[in-house]
């Protein structure tokens, strides 16, 4: 087997002592060993690689850490594991920022709230439908709760072991939903909820300024009564025990 690797290249070794070959061309990779979060979202979000990955390091319960790594590996080449796609999502409907972990609407200042909304699809539409196909539109949008916070983060299967599940989310599964999470919500009871794309989170009212964050990356500031929809928009395969 012929693994590429992308955020750290001490991991070679371990490659090679599990009886696998460092591959450095993507286009001829069995799969490729992502070692860290920022190295497992280039791989999901970029075009060089097309292969599995194998996530490493990144608290997880689906990622090897670097010295389980050399066990996993052995196991992959003697022809143990599975492929599993989790989804990426698109975030915004104009020029779309992507994530592979999560997205948020937070307020841009420390200790400031505001209120926010949280809205889904009327008609649902199944997890495991195709991202390309038109009946995913949200035509119509069927509130789920407002509420007063610093934000709210929207978490894939992959990101719900995070951020979000700090937060007091649900850590789910590939193919059950998105976690919604309030984050430092004013009130001491709020739900969090896992609803399937797309979702609509708004900024409700004119009280702070607030950012559009995907996957730690600030994507732009969001105007009082503003929207945005998080839908899913593809899927990364990674080869897992």
């Amino acid at each position: 087997m012929r693994f590429g690797i992308v955020g750290d290249d001490s991991v070679a070794a371990a490659v090679r002592a599990a009886g696998a070959a460092v591959e450095p061309e993507p286009a001829d990779a069995d799969a490729v060993v992502a070692v860290g979060e920022s190295a497992l979202s280039a791989v999901a979000l970029g075009s060089e690689w097309s292969c599995p990955a194998v996530p490493v390091d990144c608290a997880a319960p689906w990622s090897p850490k670097r010295d389980e790594l050399e066990s996993r590996l052995s196991a992959f080449v003697a022809g143990g594991g599975r492929v599993v796609d989790h989804p990426t999502l698109s975030v915004g409907e104009d020029s779309p920022a992507r994530a592979l972990f999560d997205a948020m609407l937070v307020t841009s200042e420390p200790a400031h709230i505001s209120e926010y909304g949280v809205a889904h699809a009327e008609t649902a539409v199944p997890f495991s439908a195709d991202p390309t196909d038109e009946s995913r539109a949200a035509t119509r949008w069927t509130p789920v709760d407002e509420f007063r916070a610093d934000g709210v983060v929207v978490a894939t299967p992959l990101g719900s072991s995070g951020y979000a599940r700090a937060a007091g989310g649900a850590v789910v599964g590939p193919a059950a939903g998105l976690a919604v999470v309030p984050v430092s919500p004013y009130a001491t009871q709020t739900n969090s909820w896992v609803l399937q794309p797309p979702i609509k989170l708004s900024v409700e009212r004119d009280d702070a300024r607030v950012s559009l964050v995907a996957d730690d990356e600030v994507v732009r500031e969001i105007r009082p009564f503003e929207s945005v929809v998080v839908d899913r928009d593809g899927s990364v395969p990674l080869l897992v025990e």
